[in-house]
Parts: C-alpha cells; sequence; structure tokens
C-alpha cells in the first residue's frame, strides 16, 4: 500500500536529462565510502590490496543483479561493505601453514574466496524464509524491533561524518548548508538534486581556496590531484579469480551473520523511505538472494563483498524520487567509471570535508526515518518490553562501537555493533511477554514496514 504523498514513484516524467542528474547524484552520494574499502585493504595488504575499478564494476554490477532478482522494484544501491574490513586485515596476517611463504598479494585471493561463502549463507536464510514464510519470520521482527535499529544504522555512522568534516569546518558546512537550502527552498529540479548542489558548489569552493593558497587548518592541502595525474585515462578492471581455503572461510563466512542482520534493517529502512513493503513484496528472501548472490560474484572475480548502502536511502528521503530506474542508471555511471580510471581518481579527489559535510545529512536521515518507522506504526513506549528493547538496542548499536570479537575454535569472529543490537532485540522481543505482532494485519502501517499496535487509532 503506497503512503507516501508528494514523491515521483516514474521518473520518467521528469525526462531522460534529468534521470541522469538524478543517477548522477546517487553515484556521488555512493562513491566516497564504496572506494574507502579498498583504499584500506590497500593498507592491510601493503599496496596489494583490492582495486578501485573492480570495486566500482562490481559495484554497477552488483546493484543491476540485486535489482533483477527483486523484480526491479527496491530502490537501492550495493557498495562495498565495511563490514568484513576485520577480516580482511585478519587473513593478512596470517603466516602459518600456506600462507607462511605467500605474498600480500597471493593472500588477497584466498580472503575474497571467504566472501564468496559468505555470500552463499545468505541464500540459506532466503531459503529457510521460503519455506517457513515471511509472516513467520517478521512476528520476530516487529516495528519495536526495527525502528530502533534503522535509527542505529545512522547514528553509528555518526562519528565517520564528524571525523571527515573536522577537516576543514568551513567547505564542510558550506556542502552541508546548500543541500539544506535547496532542499527547503528549492524549485523544480534544483529541489530533487540537493546532494549534487552541495557537493559541486562545495567543491567551487575548494577549488578557489586551494588555487588562492589556502590550506586545511591541520597544514594539509584542501585537494590533490597526483593519483588523478598519474592515473591511465583507460584501463580495464584488475579482475582475478578467488581461491578457497578452509582457514579463511571460518574467518570471512561467519561475518555473514552480521550483514544478514544489517540487510534487514536496511530493507526496513528503504520500505519506511519509500512507503512500500519491500519486505512482503518483492519478498525478504529475493532481497537476501540479490544481496547474497551481488556479493560473492564479486568476490568471485577479486572484488569486495556487497551491501545496500544508507547514503541512497537518505538520498532517496531527500529527494522524494522513488524510481528504481535512478538508482540502475547510478549503477551504470559506476560500472562507466570502473573502465575510466582517470574519471574516477579526479572523483577521488573530492576533499574529506566535503564527504562529511554531506554525511551529516545523510546519516542523520537514516536515523530520523527509524523514528518515523516508530511514531507511522505506533509503537507503544508506555509497554516496558518496548523500552527495554528499543533501550537494549541503542546501547548495543552504539555501545559496540569496535565491534565484539571472539573465538571458535581458533578463529578470531567479530560481530559489528549493527550485528549485536539486530540480534539482542531479536532475541528479547522473542523471549519478553506480549508478543501482540502480527505482520501483515494492518495494511496502511505494514505500508512503512510493521504493524500498527495500536488498531483503529
Amino acid at each position: 500500500m503506497n503512503t507516501k504523498e508528494n514523491c515521483i514513484r516514474d521518473a520518467k516524467e521528469l525526462g531522460i536529462p534529468k534521470m541522469l542528474i538524478l543517477g548522477l547524484q546517487h553515484m556521488f552520494a555512493m562513491f566516497g565510502a564504496t572506494i574507502l574499502v579498498p583504499i584500506l585493504t590497500n593498507i592491510y595488504f601493503e599496496g596489494e590490496g583490492l582495486s578501485v575499478q573492480v570495486t566500482l564494476f562490481f559495484a554497477g554490477i552488483g546493484t543491476l543483479f540485486f535489482h533483477l532478482c527483486s523484480k526491479f522494484k527496491v530502490p537501492a544501491f550495493l557498495g562495498s561493505s565495511f563490514a568484513f574490513l576485520g577480516g580482511y586485515a585478519t587473513v593478512a596476517n596470517l603466516d602459518t601453514g600456506i600462507f607462511a611463504d605467500m605474498t600480500m598479494g597471493e593472500k588477497l585471493p584466498y580472503a575474497c574466496g571467504g566472501i564468496v561463502v559468505a555470500g552463499a549463507l545468505y541464500l540459506v536464510l532466503a531459503l529457510v524464509i521460503k519455506l517457513v514464510g515471511i509472516k513467520r519470520v517478521m512476528r520476530f521482527l516487529p516495528p519495536a524491533v526495527t525502528g530502533p535499529i534503522i535509527i542505529c544504522i545512522g547514528l553509528s555512522l555518526a562519528p565517520s561524518a564528524v571525523s571527515n568534516a573536522s577537516t576543514n569546518w568551513l567547505i564542510a558546512i558550506i556542502a552541508l548548508g546548500t543541500i539544506i537550502i535547496f532542499n527547503i527552498w528549492g524549485k523544480g529540479m534544483f529541489k530533487i538534486i540537493p546532494i549534487l548542489l552541495g557537493v559541486f558548489i562545495s567543491y567551487v569552493v575548494a577549488l578557489i581556496m586551494h588555487f588562492a593558497g589556502f590550506t586545511n587548518p591541520d597544514g594539509s592541502a584542501i585537494l590533490t590531484f597526483a593519483s588523478a595525474a598519474s592515473a591511465p585515462v583507460i584501463g580495464l578492471p584488475d579482475f582475478q579469480f578467488c581461491k578457497f581455503d578452509l582457514t579463511v572461510i571460518l574467518v570471512m563466512a561467519p561475518i555473514a551473520i552480521a550483514t544478514m542482520m544489517e540487510h534487514i534493517g536496511d530493507m526496513s529502512a528503504i520500505s519506511a523511505t519509500v512507503g512500500e513493503n519491500f519486505i512482503q513484496d518483492p519478498g525478504l528472501h529475493r532481497t537476501l538472494i540479490g544481496d547474497g548472490l551481488a556479493t560473492s560474484l564479486s568476490a568471485m572475480f577479486g572484488g569486495p563483498a556487497n551491501t545496500t548502502y544508507g547514503e541512497n536511502t537518505g538520498v532517496l528521503e531527500l529527494s522524494k524520487v522513488y524510481d528504481p530506474v535512478v538508482i540502475r542508471i547510478a549503477a551504470v555511471f559506476a560500472i562507466f567509471l570502473s573502465f575510466f580510471p582517470k574519471v574516477a581518481a579526479i572523483i577521488s579527489s573530492l576533499p574529506s570535508s566535503i564527504i562529511g559535510g554531506v554525511s551529516f545529512m545523510l546519516y542523520g536521515m537514516i536515523s530520523a526515518i527509524g523514528v518515523r518507522n516508530i511514531v507511522e506504526n505506533h509503537v507503544d513506549f508506555t509497554k516496558s518490553r518496548n523500552l527495554i528493547i528499543a533501550a537494549v538496542i541503542l546501547v548495543c548499536g552504539l555501545g559496540f562501537s569496535s565491534g565484539l570479537t571472539f573465538t571458535i575454535g581458533g578463529t578470531s569472529i567479530t560481530l559489528t555493533a549493527l550485528a549485536i543490537a539486530a540480534i539482542a532485540g531479536i532475541v528479547l522481543n522473542a523471549i519478553l511477554p506480549g508478543k501482540d505482532y502480527e505482520f501483515g494485519a494492518d495494511s496502511h502501517a505494514d505500508a512503512s514496514r510493521g504493524i500498527d499496535m495500536k488498531p483503529g487509532k
């Protein structure tokens, strides 16, 4: 059931040029975080980690594949997942057995092989959901659980936004202020591309400041073009086939527990944003299959794990353009950039302060969506059980900033804060008395992912 008004669900009414601009906006929103994963793995693997070009290629391909699996209904973009970074670091430090004499570049394909198996675990959960039915599964995920999880998704990213913005607060504030101005007072097309305008205007200011001799407060250059100058104009992504080893599989595969929980939270957030119940149609099992296969496909050829991106959910909320076609245009842009290293390098030169200013809005929007999910579904916080569930989720999601690491059979496993929060919320909801949630009983509330806990009000 569609509960959203004053939104655009068919972007064709805007015309192709505007659709392309909207797609470009989504591409910019995901770009910084997506390329950060290969940048970080190159630190772990001493310069022989994941390729930025391969990462961009499979972000685009994975997104298109996800849309195919989800019947082209879900406006989600799949970028590289940060959840597996701990696993990459562990694999890079392996120095026993077959890994004793390996170079860092030789270890990387085994890390990718472990992610292939992790992606396959999504299919297992999807099969379980298909067999037992979505209504039984979603009894464990009422709005009292998913709402606080969505809030945690945004707030857990907040330190990253502040950290990036703090490199140059002036530029960050210009980026944020531009977004706010155009979103509130903009007219026509300007109102639905505030992110792109924020990036463009703040980048122009950064350029002027850079060539005028200004630097960041810490003395570093506002802009650096060294990587763009040395990058070739055209080049094929550096694909490489994955390899499998049981030790690495035991390191990487369990991380899927965390990412699957995050997937459910992301699907809830997108459903709440768009006003369409994607958990039910096309179904959580389909979105899990799309996410899992996209992850396995990427890792099979040397790319990172994929995951649905909160940044793009924030763009959906700001632009009010919910047509998945716009996301697929962004995916095509990502694929295109993967064959043009110089263009990708130029975009990579965006100052961290701009990314931070934009993230202030996007990450905050995600948390605000979680609050709205709770309000629209009339979650009754006069009930102690709901207060307890929300309180534990919020503390787990924000308190375990470094995750929780434990050892099983000699293998170190780390659960992310969001995974801990999701597991805690699901368990508490299952064991505390007063489980009155029935998925699908209230079509109006379910349109924004959940059930009205006060029917008739």
